[in-house]
């Protein structure tokens, strides 16, 4: 057996819901650039769900559905309410609250493949509906319920706000819940078919995915940015943080990544909405300094940023709470968990991989009492 650590290019399965070859990420063969640009986030779901971009009786169903199943159970609501608030991460109170959805379900552990979409349609809905709520409660303030009338992207930021977002902003957020999506065996999704390879259920695998994602080495690393961005304060500020950061070997949250070599396609995009954000909002410093360290860790080293490195000055523009970024990529990036839990069951093995033993050779039991 070869041992290749962090099952890098290991090709695990199969799969027809993305790919990323030679840089380019595709969703079921759709460049993410072409759908970034045109399409929107309820597109995506039904094109992962479905392998096709929906027509618009299709698109107008999904959008039905997913409206329909967007309120949460009381007893969810009032869980909140329950919690620590002060020591509580968001992302943790959101692996909570899916686990805790499992138990309203009548269908929880109906297996049919009828039964699982449903439950697709379900958790989809009503992630954006747990964040929001949870943002509203910590702060002393009733959750927002949700609209019919607005879209997916400008539903969440309603819901968070009490406020219709602008057009730019709805724009924005729809964007990066497109980007954010789906990535191929990304650590989260491969985490949730492991876990529905058992055949346990979708609320399983989507609690042990949010679980992966909370890491800040996968699902962290935005909120590690804007951190970063705030310690910086001001353009003038970045060369010499950054470089005292290069010259210790520090690690620059937002550059690299383990797929891409020449850089991460999704990044320009959201570049591009933190220019036009940041001006608007009137604090283009965010932008700049973003700009400025993008040059400096590019010139030492060949690490382009990632997708997450301007994400985090689009969403402090849009005025969302720093540590509510992960969950946000959970927000989009259940989609992608679901068309693989699906199509996991369609196709399914038991996922047992197997380890190279590196403890102590043979060795003979010896009686308690005769121990050192």
């Amino acid at each position: 057996m070869t041992v290749t650590k962090g099952l890098e290019g290991i090709i695990a399965t199969t799969s027809s819901v993305s790919s990323i070859i030679d840089d380019t990420l595709t969703y079921v063969g759709y460049n993410i650039d072409e759908l970034a640009e045109n399409a929107s986030f309820e597109e995506v779901i039904y094109l992962l769900w479905h392998r096709k971009l929906p027509n618009k009786q299709e698109l107008s169903e999904l959008v039905t559905q997913l409206s329909e199943n967007a309120s949460l159970p009381e007893n969810v609501l009032h869980h909140f309410k329950t919690y620590p608030i002060e020591k509580v991460h968001p992302m943790a109170a959101l692996r909570s609250a899916v686990s805790l959805l499992g138990l309203y379900d009548d269908e929880a552990d109906v297996m049919d493949a009828e039964a699982n979409y449903r439950k697709a349609i379900r958790l989809q809905a009503k992630l954006p509906t747990i964040v929001t709520a949870f943002s509203r409660v910590r702060k002393g303030l009733e959750p927002i319920a949700p609209r019919t009338d607005l879209s997916f992207a400008a539903n969440f930021l309603y819901m968070l706000t009490g406020e219709e977002p602008s057009a730019i902003a709805e724009e924005a957020f729809n964007k990066a819940l497109v980007l954010h999506a789906d990535h191929e065996l990304n650590a989260s999704t491969f985490t949730a078919r492991v876990c529905v390879a058992t055949l346990s259920d979708v609320y399983s695998g989507v609690t042990s995915a949010i679980g992966a994602l909370k890491g800040p080495l996968h699902g962290g690393a935005n909120e590690a940015v804007m951190k970063m961005l705030s310690e910086i304060g001001d353009v003038e500020n970045v060369e010499p943080y950054i470089l005292d950061k290069l010259n210790n070997k520090e690690k620059i949250m937002g550059f690299g990544h383990r797929v891409y070599r020449k850089g991460d396609p999704r990044a320009k995009h959201l570049k591009s909405m933190s220019e036009k954000l940041t001006t608007i909002t009137g604090e283009p410093k965010w932008y700049e300094m973003s700009t400025r360290i993008e040059e400096i860790v590019t010139t030492a080293k060949p690490l382009p940023p990632n997708v997450d490195f301007y994400s985090a000055s689009v969403y402090h523009s849009l005025g969302i709470d720093h540590d509510l970024f992960t969950p946000i990529f959970a927000v989009s990036r259940v989609s992608g968990w679901l068309a693989h839990i699906l199509e996991q069951y369609d196709n399914n093995r038991l996922i047992r991989p197997r380890a190279e033993y590196t403890g102590p050779g043979k060795q003979a039991y010896v009686h308690l009492d005769q121990r050192a």
